[in-house]
């Protein structure tokens, strides 16, 4: 796996405030960080194969849920409304989504201080 910075790890952030969060409080937790997100949805049972990215990303889960796997560390985590996935950079990962559907809100960290990908 790549060398990841120490800004750079594998996090899940639960929602920890009473109630559902608003898709606005959600927009709002982005732009605290200087992030643009946009929006994307899948139909229930949806199944995204292990591959990866060239760049850091942020999920959050709007409403519904999604059960990300990540097959080299042998884990998985799954996200509801509110919850956050911080993805480094190369770190593969898959998903299927849960029964109820799913929306959430992404955004891409800046890519020049991303890990290079991992030696194969």
């Amino acid at each position: 796996m790549a060398n990841h910075d120490a800004g750079s790890e594998l996090r899940v952030h639960r929602w920890r405030s009473a109630g559902t969060p608003t898709e606005q409080a959600l927009r709002d937790a982005f732009a605290t960080k200087g992030l643009q997100p946009y929006q994307w949805a899948n139909a229930p049972g949806d199944v995204y194969e292990a591959h990866r990215h060239p760049y850091h990303k942020v999920i959050m889960v709007v409403r519904g849920s999604i059960t990300f796997g990540f097959p080299e560390m042998g884990t998985t985590a799954r996200l509801g409304a509110g919850d956050r996935l911080d993805l480094p950079a190369w770190v593969a990962h898959d998903a299927v989504v849960g029964a109820g559907g799913v929306v959430c809100l992404e955004a891409h960290r800046d890519t020049e201080t991303a890990p290079s990908a991992p030696d194969a």
